[in-house]
């Protein structure tokens, strides 16, 4: 037990697929896993572990935001033993051709900072996925009749953001997509030796003002959930 995940040692499994939402988490664990067991529901942040096609699995909610993420990949890592780290959420598209529903595997996540910018100090370290995460992502996918986008991301410190400048730069850039939280994940994969991807649902566009309304976006993100799993476990 830590500060922040109230689940027993030995009740977390290996692999953890990570949503912002708890809500999407129950979700994915209650449509996804067999045997889904509610391990804890610290501040409300549920986490769940059962088994899918015989792995075991845990659906941990991380919250919004790296900070947030962070907390919780950090005690997953250095107190439960997670191996291999996947977020499943949402972002918004930044290329005209990245549709609402469109599924992005981020090779790479740009940021302005991260909870980990004060280690780094000068150094623009640059977070990577997985080879193998993400290899095996893009033939689940495509096995699944999905043709995923695979490329750079943006994770912002911020929702709303006052900056058109930065967001003009980062389209000209071919970045694909916004988010909240891959850049951390993928700076504490590194540092502790494991593997991590962020699989993403588009739910909305920056080019177009397109959006997914809310009552659709569950059965849109059941893809990604799966593809996510095929991954880890192909």
């Amino acid at each position: 037990m830590t500060v922040h995940i109230g689940a027993k040692p030995g009740q977390i499994a290996e692999t953890v697929l990570m949503p912002g939402d708890p809500y999407r988490a129950r979700w994915a664990a209650e449509t996804f896993l067999e045997r889904a067991e509610l391990v804890h529901e610290v501040r409300g942040m549920f986490g769940f572990t059962g088994t899918w096609r015989g792995h075991r699995v845990s659906i941990q909610g991380s919250g919004m935001g790296m900070p947030s993420l962070s907390i919780y990949a950090n005690e997953l890592i250095r107190d439960y033993g997670a191996k291999t780290l996947i977020r499943i959420g949402s972002c918004g598209a930044m290329q005209p051709e990245v549709k609402v529903r469109d599924v992005v595997l981020a090779m790479t996540s740009s940021t302005l900072s991260t909870p980990s910018s004060g280690i780094f100090r000068e150094l623009n370290f640059a977070p990577a996925a997985d080879f193998g995460l993400i290899a095996a992502a893009h033939a689940a996918a495509t096995a699944r009749g999905i043709t995923p986008h695979v490329g750079g991301i943006y994770s912002s410190d911020v929702f709303y953001d006052e900056r058109p400048d930065l967001t003009e730069q980062m389209t000209r850039h071919g970045v694909l997509a916004v988010e909240m939280e891959a850049a951390e994940l993928y700076i504490l994969a590194a540092r502790y030796g494991i593997r991590a991807l962020a699989v993403l649902t588009v739910s909305d566009s920056l080019v177009t003002g397109e959006a997914l309304p809310s009552d659709q976006r569950e059965r849109s993100f059941g893809d990604m959930v799966e593809v996510a799993l095929e991954a880890a476990f192909a």
